[in-house]
């Protein structure tokens, strides 16, 4: 089995958010369960990337309207992931600095031409080397939700028709939408496919890609009942789908995110003395922030846009200083400049009591984990969050939104059973959130409680190898369902084997001598259009009683209509 994903990120190669994270991880356990597997993205202008040593393992061209795209994958020659990756290096295209946006915090303007070139290049690329032949192709978020359609519906990639795919959704927020002034970009497609493209009067990638892969998944379990219920216009369709869709959690890597050996904190656990490893890697964060240490520390990690409910923050750390209680703040993490404004403000006003910084830091990020006592995550949507899981591996507390993953993996440490990992509120409003807050202050004063809460989160396996079964299940799944395609395909041009096991030939020959015309001449319209549909061509009728007659008759019958039906084939710019 070989799967190959197709991806826009992947850590440490590019990452910008929890995408990068799990096409980082999921391919290193697959491998290690014994699953063949590859990744590709495209080659970005990225420090990781240009600190690796390439090797080319293919060049070609990609049709983009009327002009011509060269590219050529490349491979990782050392394969420092532990799996094989490969980039696309598309000159012009992905050689930036940034992954979705410039320096300057701006989406590109081309990127309708950027994903559809590095689609296309993927699927050249699997056609024409022999020697890279993966079984499924298992694609990311809407950056490559076309790839289903285009291996069914585009003649030059049609070689590809019979690979299952897969379509993850780790973000339905986004669905890549553009205009139908922009088809004349599209690779030729055949024009009955035309309404898979559309949704709501637009072509959206997303949606196409619902519509086309052979199994759709999400990131946990209650994101996928979200999306049927709010996803920006996708919940029919979603709904519509529900007979091939999974919600699979997302696991963490242990070996990266491990308290123990992570190179990135400064103090790591011994395996006995949880107190002390956090008291001391909370010192550390008070040479770099102004904070109390006597005061329960709370943090948020992450992109500040209103999906993550970054913009509650202020209201709620406002609301927590002038209540009086003792608490520290810290936010790590860039987005919206409004934001950015507010929290500097902030960090002036309020000293000693909140403090920022205002950047995308991954080894400080290690170190917040590790020294913090709570991790705010007061998002208005999550598709299932691994930050919950990093702040449960180094002992820091979770302060969840019940929403998607976070819901999923993060029971309220209320639950009468004794699983409680953390503290959810429901609503996205200010007064939920600040009880929240206000229950965590009165458990970290509680004493032994709290500290028995820190054990129990460290020793709870969030790991990959409780996810990737499920993954492994579905594959397997889907190999077993191309097997039963290709022998159906194989066998279409049989005839029917039914008349063998009739108990008596003078039945048979009675039934055939006094079939009617009229019943045959339906037997051959319906052969015609089954034909012309791809479908499984019918047999003609015959009114001879030889067996091997029939079969003669039928197998020209298909050879007669399959150039018909090529020629037929309408092709779209």
């Amino acid at each position: 089995m070989k799967i190959l994903h197709i991806s826009a990120e992947c850590y440490p190669a590019a990452k910008a958010g929890g995408l990068g994270d799990v096409v980082g991880a999921l391919p290193k356990y697959l491998k290690e369960a014994g699953v063949d597997t590859g990744v590709v993205l495209p080659k970005y202008s990225q420090k990781w990337i240009h600190e690796t040593e390439w090797v080319e393992v293919f060049r070609g061209v990609i049709r983009l309207h009327n002009h011509y795209v060269p590219f050529s994958i490349e491979q990782d020659k050392n394969y420092r992931l532990g799996f094989p990756l490969f980039v696309a290096n598309i000159p012009g295209k992905f050689d930036r600095p940034g992954i979705y946006q410039d320096p300057g915090g701006y989406g590109y303007g081309d990127d309708v031409e950027r994903w559809l070139c590095f689609q296309q290049a993927v699927l050249i690329w699997l056609i024409h080397s022999p020697h890279v032949d993966p079984k499924i192709l298992h694609c990311h978020d809407h950056h490559t939700a076309l790839i289903p359609f285009m291996v069914k519906y585009c003649e030059d990639y049609k070689a590809l028709a019979k690979t299952p795919t897969v379509l993850t959704i780790h973000n339905g927020q986004y669905h890549g939408a553009f205009h139908w002034d922009k088809m004349y970009l599209l690779p030729y497609f055949d024009a009955e496919a035309r309404g898979l493209l559309d949704w709501n009067n637009v072509i959206n990638p997303l949606a196409c890609g619902i519509k086309c892969c052979w199994r759709l998944t999400t990131v946990s379990p209650g994101y996928l009942q979200e999306l049927r219920e709010s996803s920006l216009g996708l919940e029919s369709l979603l709904w519509h789908e529900q007979h091939k869709s999974l919600g699979i959690i997302n696991g963490i890597d242990a070996a990266v995110w491990d308290p123990q050996t992570d190179p990135r904190i400064e103090h790591h656990y011994n395996g006995k003395d949880i107190g002390q490893y956090k008291w001391e890697n909370k010192k550390v964060l008070a040479q770099r922030f102004n904070i109390d240490l006597s005061a329960p520390l709370f943090t948020f990690i992450g992109r500040l846009v209103t999906e993550k409910g970054a913009d509650l923050l202020p209201d709620l750390i406002g609301k927590v200083y002038h209540s009086g209680i003792r608490a520290s703040f810290v936010v790590l993490g860039t987005g919206m400049p409004y934001l950015h404004d507010v929290f500097r403000r902030m960090k002036h006003d309020l000293f000693n009591f909140f403090d920022t910084s205002l950047e995308y830091n991954e080894t400080l990020a290690h170190q917040l984990y590790a020294g913090s006592d709570f991790l705010l995550m007061p998002s208005r949507v999550e598709p299932c969050g691994l930050n919950q899981m990093y702040s449960c591996r180094y002992g820091t507390v979770p302060i969840v939104r019940s929403v998607g993953g976070l819901r999923d993996t993060i029971p309220d440490i209320g639950e009468p059973d004794g699983s409680g990992r953390g503290i959810r509120f429901d609503q996205f409003e200010l007064e939920d959130a600040f009880r929240a807050v206000y229950r965590a202050v009165q458990a970290y004063h509680s004493g032994e409680y709290f500290g028995k809460l820190r054990h129990h989160i460290m020793n709870v396996d969030f790991s990959w190898e409780n996810s990737v079964q499920q993954y492994i299940d579905m594959y397997q799944e889907l190999g077993n369902l191309n097997e039963v395609a290709v022998k159906e395909t194989t066998e279409a041009a049989k005839p029917a084997a039914a008349p063998k096991k009739r108990a008596t030939k003078p039945a048979v020959a009675k039934s055939a001598a006094t079939a009617k015309p009229k019943t045959a001449t339906k037997t051959t319209s319906a052969a015609k259009k089954t034909t012309a549909t791809d479908k499984t061509p019918a047999t003609k009728a015959s009114t001879t009683t030889k067996k091997a007659a029939t079969k003669t008759t039928t197998s020209k019958t298909v050879s007669k209509k399959a150039p018909a039906k090529k020629s037929a084939e309408t092709k779209t710019d």
